[in-house]
């Protein structure tokens, strides 16, 4: 739905740009405001004036047409460009898009016979009727889109040559042509994307940016790009999406939550609340920063699945209370984990009517773990009815005491960084280290600390 909408929208497509456009005004008028003699013979005078004068557009257009071919070196040539896109404005005004954009291309076709302001301004016409009328659907989608392209790329060549006025300086006019470059290149990216041609659509987008930095639809745009690419380059697109959202897009809570859905998918994490602070901290860092840090970086699916097969609880502890980074990798890639076999010792008991939190410390070695006093571990465990569906209560745990030795199979909850606490829930004990009513506490056997 984002899609469909960005993509067909007109007034995404359409770009506010202002052209100075010539009047075409009689040539005598035009010389006596000059103090010149006019530089042309009345016969062109007249030809040009019964083309002027003409009310039906294509009638107008071969008799400009046939001025032009008659008299290719008349000075009253300036003048016929302005008359040609008159007509081409006329067919848009009236949502006669199909000939707006016929009459630009004939424009267009006339190369230098027509100046550079006039071919600009027809491109101008034709990717706003292009805009207004484009249907994906149809037969000749795609060879409708290459020529739009090819028409706006044309306009950005021409750009660089189209005549400064005089009342502005070089950096002045170079400012005042950044909206136009910008809305040929949104044209032809756009005309590209919607070809599947993503590597130039992406220049394209890019080089929008570059002259209108804050332009969110065409952020929009980019990360979308970005996104299709094969193989995708998904930071990349992250960035630019979440340049869009901070931008204010349109529809900024839906783009936020597709691409919230494209970090999950891209991460796979087991925790998928885990992509929220990444989503915030991404959304921080690109309000600030048009471009992506090389530094900037999630972490891959297949990164994550690397971590995970390699880690212990040994691994796990050592790298969460490391902090940083490391701390940061490792949650992502074993939170939600379930490790099959834990040994640890009682530091306190916490009961509750229907389960039991044990206060655990667990270390790398036995003397390490005698020697205790301070719980790194929270491990909750249902003792009645309201626990995991898949998890029996164990109400004979409430034997377990402090300073006994536990020995269960969990999964990762979550974790407090200061002072150190891993949470552990769909806990199940070893019935076998439960201690009969009574009896001393069983030591379990010396083992090798699991993997996940």
């Amino acid at each position: 739905m984002i899609m469909r909408k960005y993509l067909n929208s007109t007034a995404l497509i359409l770009a506010a740009i202002v052209w100075t456009f010539t009047a075409a005004r009689p040539a005598a008028a035009q010389a006596a405001q000059q103090n010149q003699a006019p530089q042309y013979t009345m016969a062109e005078y007249n030809s040009f004036q019964a083309c002027q004068a003409e009310k039906d557009p294509q009638a107008k257009s071969n008799c400009l047409d046939e001025y032009l071919t008659k008299y290719p070196n008349s000075t009253l040539n300036k003048y016929i460009g302005p008359q040609y896109v008159q007509i081409c404005n006329g067919y848009v005004q009236g949502k006669q898009y199909s000939k707006a954009i016929s009459c630009a291309d004939h424009v267009l076709s006339l190369e230098d016979k027509a100046d550079v302001t006039t071919r600009l301004q027809a491109v101008q016409v034709r990717v706003q009727a292009f805009g207004a009328s484009f249907d994906p659907k149809a037969s000749d989608a795609p060879a409708q889109l290459a020529k739009e392209r090819d028409a706006a790329m044309l306009a950005v060549k021409l750009l660089p040559n189209l005549p400064k006025p005089d009342n502005v300086t070089d950096a002045q006019f170079a400012e005042q042509k950044k909206p136009a470059a910008a809305f040929f290149y949104g044209a032809a990216g756009m005309a590209d994307f919607q070809l599947k041609d993503y590597p130039p659509a992406i220049e394209a987008f890019k080089a929008v940016l570059a002259n209108t930095p804050n332009d969110a639809v065409t952020e929009y745009r980019l990360g979308l790009s970005y996104l299709a690419l094969n193989p995708p380059q998904s930071l990349d697109g992250f960035w630019a999406l979440a340049r869009a959202v901070d931008l204010k897009v349109t529809d900024a809570d839906k783009v936020k939550d597709y691409l919230r859905k494209t970090i999950i998918n891209y991460e796979q994490p087991n925790c998928d609340s885990l992509v929220d602070g990444q989503l915030n901290e991404l959304l921080q860092l690109a309000a600030n920063a048009p471009d992506r840090p090389a530094t900037y970086t999630i972490p891959a699916a297949a990164d994550l699945l690397k971590i995970a097969q390699a880690s212990t609880i040994v691994t796990v502890l050592g790298d969460l209370n490391a902090g940083g980074d490391k701390a940061k990798m490792t949650w992502l890639a074993i939170c939600g984990a379930e490790f099959p076999e834990v040994v640890g010792k009682i530091i306190d008991v916490q009961k509750s009517d229907n389960f039991v939190n044990f206060m655990i410390y667990f270390g790398a070695t036995q003397e390490d773990v005698e020697a205790a006093t301070t719980a790194n571990m929270d491990v909750k465990v249902w003792t009645a009815a309201g626990g995991p569906a898949d998890i029996p209560p164990q109400p004979d745990v409430v034997r377990l005491q402090k300073d006994d030795p536990i020995r269960f199979a969990g999964t990762l909850a979550s974790y407090d960084p200061s002072p150190f606490l891993l949470h552990w829930d769909k806990v199940k004990v070893d019935p076998s280290i439960i201690p009969e009513k009574g009896a001393p506490a069983k030591h379990p056997p010396a083992h090798k600390p699991a993997a996940k």
